[in-house]
């Protein structure tokens, strides 16, 4: 016995000493998680109050940790409650204890206190993941808590405000599911507890003693009960997702579910409110189990007889009179969609797309002529990072296109920022001064018209260089750095004792120190220590001597990563674009969105990363480039989703009203917006039920010929173009986006789609209807014209086998006068170097093919017949010249328009082999004039 006694202690002391030493690890581990979540709480206040939206960063908190707090509570509370219900229920059966015998010798284990235990820390286990899980879903609760129904239009079947749909029906199924969830967990825990206490043997009985087994039964009629009462409700409340129901021709609610399903569900739902009552009652008086399958019966019955009724209506009733049944809900589809998707607002007007030079109206249509965009992005993208990023750390990641008031008239440019890549710095710089003190920010804009070329095919550039130059006196820059932009992915102090480098300067560098608000003082030594923490930077940051409690964290500084932080409930733009203030410094604009998937019998499309049956374009995100100010204009007033988040966020949102009168002229109509939009009205412009069923007049978006991935000629889908034009039939200039349309598997044009973008007219869209009677030209059809044109042709052949390539520019189509004018540019890139220059344009008409080596060239030949046309050309090819015609068309010598000709054909032919493209260039846009003017000297 002594021994045994001594043995006891040796053998459980290392376990207490091993058992202790976890719970110190499980400890600090959750202390050390705990105090991260603190710090990044900590930190991420002072960013937001960097911002003013600190009121915004606690009410969001607030709301998240409400909901978890709620949603935790209750379900401890339901399944602690549960477990004291059943315990109380089996209280005479529950063991305290069990003994059991090892080596011969009784151990006794304490049942009771380990289910108590068990109860405990599966009811705090269940609580944190219900209330993390509900925590993430807290917009959809906030919605449903502040939002108000404004409408007054109701849905047809239901009678029920979009508002609902929008808020309050999914607010009901996650409650719904949580509930579902608790339940099957309580009954999962009866389960339990009957088999502990021997109702597994009671039940495999062949004859039960129901007297006897009253508690076991009653345990399982109340979770019986709870659980059908959930599914009763779910299964009412599920009436309301038909509405949303996917079919082959349309979606929405159909005939067979209006008067099959909705009832039946109903029914359903009152045949489980039936069992559920049974079920109670039996748990209350406890004397019959096969009351338990009766409690079941009527909804199984109901559901296979919903089921088997719902197959005959559907193949019996409505497949041999489809449309004729199906015809006012294909038409609550078709309206729905229109409305969830902006369609409504589009105007459809006649456009005759007549086929003669004179039906364009070159004269009277000058604008838009002379703003026809040349420049393609990719190409301009290329070329700027040959000539303009001056050191290889810079880059352009996008361009941009706007229009400006330039010299008194409004002109359609591109803009590209030139940020600072430090993933570019020389491996030799990469270190932490460099990276978070010095190299901090991009420097500058290049901005060019969309049809400035220089003699040698490269932009006309209106600004460039660092530090930034101007060719136009009004266009000044003054705050050029890049502090926030689309490549600032790194955190970066400033205001410290290192000077940041600022642009290169010869054989030196300039040099500057930030003098903005923006970002978070790191203060003393306590704060500064919580942000390294927090961002990382523990090793680094609390012992710099560069740092000091002026300096600044400048964090979130990609700009979409900025806004989606400020408003992670909005869905934003993957396209920023600058401007440039009237004040001289750079912001970003990013249209933001509102969607959803809730809108009642509308169609879901994919919408960037995601579907989405509603979406608006309600918000304008400003970002300062210098100091990262972020301010949110709401465009979209009527919107309920944004008018719910207004509630919610009273100081996150400015009206559009307030939003300065320069900057307003910036504004345009978003690219995705109307890629989807394009997507649905190709299919929801036929508003017509029976139209619609046999899809007799889907349209698609129109395919150019293009680049692929490799570099290879391939078809693809045209996306849309902003031009700066005046559209037929309206008076002045604006700034439009188009997305022209095709036929379903075939080339000819249909329909074109142009978005305004100013003023008043903000918002919509006009769709100019093409005949049907006649074939009008598709880009393809225009591509296959250019492909078969022997000049052209040939020249592209011989430019390929040079040393070079050929690049085709993204073919426009724009309605001029009452014809529609094609114009595409096409580049050459020497293969040692990819910096692409503009060799030819090409202009056609319906039945009219032009080109040239200049724009001026392709617009002469094209419009060469129209004397109004001619007068033009040639005020700019005086322009072009500087005022003066060639020598050859003054004296017009034929025989020396003829040796001039040739001369200028054997130097293109000697330059080109050489690879000089720019001087060959010049070259032949003199041949074309020559030509131009032997052909004149003839008339």
């Amino acid at each position: 016995m002594p021994e045994t006694i001594d043995w006891v202690p040796d053998d459980h002391v290392p376990q207490r000493s091993r058992r202790g030493v976890l719970v110190l690890l499980l400890v600090i581990a959750l202390l050390f998680a705990g105090s991260r979540t603190a710090v990044s709480f900590y930190v991420d206040s002072l960013w937001f109050r960097s911002l003013g939206y600190g009121e915004v960063f606690w009410k969001t908190l607030d709301i998240e940790w409400s909901v978890f707090a709620i949603f935790a509570a209750l379900s401890f509370a339901v399944i602690y409650g549960a477990y004291l219900a059943l315990r109380r229920v089996h209280a005479d059966e529950l063991p305290s204890g069990h003994t059991i015998y090892l080596n011969q010798k009784p151990i006794r284990l304490p049942v009771e206190p380990v289910f108590r235990v068990l109860a405990v820390v599966a009811a705090l286990l269940v609580a944190l993941i219900s209330g993390a899980s509900m925590m993430s879903e807290w917009p959809a609760i906030a919605l449903w808590r502040y939002a108000s129904a404004r409408s007054g239009a109701t849905d047809p079947i239901f009678g029920k405000p979009v508002e609902f749909y929008l808020f309050t029906l999914p607010a009901w199924h996650l409650i719904l599911n949580w509930l579902l969830a608790m339940t099957i967990l309580c009954a999962a825990m009866a389960a339990l507890l009957l088999m502990v206490t021997g109702g597994v043997q009671a039940i495999e009985r062949r004859r039960l003693r129901f007297a006897d087994e009253k508690p076991r039964w009653r345990t399982i009629s109340i979770a019986l009960a709870f659980l059908l009462l959930v599914a009763a409700v779910r299964e009412y409340v599920g009436r309301f997702d038909l509405l949303f129901g996917l079919h082959t021709i349309f979606q929405g609610v159909t005939y067979t579910d209006v008067h099959v399903a909705i009832p039946g569900m109903t029914v359903v739902a009152a045949a489980l409110l039936l069992g559920t009552v049974i079920a109670a009652w039996n748990a209350v008086a406890g004397r019959n189990p096969r009351l338990l399958g009766l409690a079941v019966t009527p909804a199984i019955l109901c559901f296979f007889g919903m089921t088997i009724v719902s197959w005959y209506v559907t193949n019996f009733v409505v497949k041999p009179n489809e449309l004729e049944r199906e015809k006012p809900y294909i038409v609550y589809n078709i309206e729905k969609t229109r409305e969830a998707f902006g369609l409504d607002k589009f105007q459809q007007r006649e456009f005759p797309a007549e086929t003669t030079v004179a039906a364009a109206d070159a004269g009277n249509n000058q604008p838009t002529i002379q703003n026809i965009r040349l420049w393609d992005w990719r190409p301009l993208q290329d070329t700027l990072r040959q000539i303009q990023e001056i050191r290889t750390y810079y880059d352009f990641p996008d361009i941009d296109i706007d229009r400006y008031d330039i010299n008194g008239t409004q002109r359609e440019v591109m803009l590209a920022a030139r940020e600072l890549n430090v993933d570019k710095l020389p491996e030799s710089s990469r270190n932490w001064i460099n990276e978070k003190l010095i190299y901090t920010h991009g420097y500058g804009v290049t901005m060019n018209p969309v049809n400035g070329f220089t003699p040698e095919g490269l932009p006309t550039l209106m600004l460039s260089n660092m530090p930034v130059q101007s060719t136009v006196p009004e266009m000044k820059i003054s705050r050029p750095e890049i502090y926030f932009g689309e490549l600032t992915n790194t955190d970066v102090y400033v205001k410290t004792k290192q000077q940041e480098f600022n642009y290169p300067q010869g054989d030196t560098n300039s040099l500057t120190t930030y003098e903005g608000t923006g970002g978070i003082e790191l203060g003393g030594f306590l704060r500064r220590l919580l942000i390294a923490f927090d961002r990382g930077d523990l090793s680094k940051l609390p012992f710099s001597d560069d740092v000091g409690p002026q300096s600044r964290l400048l964090m979130r500084r990609n700009i979409r990563d900025r806004v989606s932080t400020v408003a992670p409930f909005l869905t934003f733009e993957n396209d920023p674009y600058l401007v440039i203030g009237g004040d001289g410094r750079l912001r970003w604009i990013i249209d933001a969105y509102t969607t959803s998937n809730d809108y009642p019998y509308a169609s879901r499309y994919q919408m960037q990363d995601g579907t989405a049956n509603y979406v608006r374009n309600s918000v304008k995100a400003v970002v300062d480039a210098y100091d990262g100010t972020v301010t949110l204009y709401v465009f979209d007033a009527q919107d309920p989703i944004i008018s719910a988040y207004r509630h919610i966020f009273p100081s996150l949102f400015r009206d559009a009203a307030s939003m300065p009168d320069w900057l307003r002229k910036h504004v345009r109509y978003p690219e995705t917006l109307l890629n989807v939009q394009g997507e649905v009205y190709g299919l929801y412009h036929m508003t017509d039920a029976g139209v619609f069923y046999n899809r007799e007049d889907l349209w698609t978006v129109a395919r150019e010929v293009g680049n692929g991935e490799n570099g290879e000629q391939t078809t693809l889908p045209m996306q849309s173009n902003y031009v700066l034009m005046k559209l037929p039939g309206e008076t002045g200039t604006e700034f439009v986006e188009i997305l022209p349309f095709t036929p379903s598997n075939r080339n000819n044009l249909i329909g074109w789609i142009g978005a305004r973008s100013d003023g008043a007219n903000y918002g919509t869209a006009i769709v100019y209807d093409f005949p049907k009677t006649r074939l009008v030209d598709g880009p393809l059809q225009v591509e296959a014209r250019i492909d078969q044109n022997a000049q052209i042709s040939g020249q592209m052949t011989l430019w390929n086998q040079r040393g070079s390539q050929v690049r085709r520019g993204s073919l426009l189509v724009i309605p001029c006068g009452k014809a529609l004018l094609y114009a595409e540019p096409i580049y050459l890139q020497a293969e040692h170097s990819p910096m692409p220059e503009l060799r030819m344009v090409v202009l056609a008409l319906q039945d009219r093919l032009a080109y040239g080596a200049s724009f001026e060239a392709a617009l002469s030949s094209l419009f060469g017949e129209s004397g109004t046309a001619q007068e033009t050309v040639a005020s700019a090819e005086q322009s072009s010249a500087g005022g003066q015609p060639s020598t050859a068309a003054k004296s017009g010598d034929q025989q020396g328009l003829i040796h001039e000709a040739a001369q200028d054909f054997a130097d293109y032919q000697r330059l080109t082999a050489e690879g000089r493209l720019g001087e060959a260039g010049q070259k032949l846009d003199a041949l074309k004039k020559a030509l131009d003017a032997l052909s004149r000297s003839h008339l």
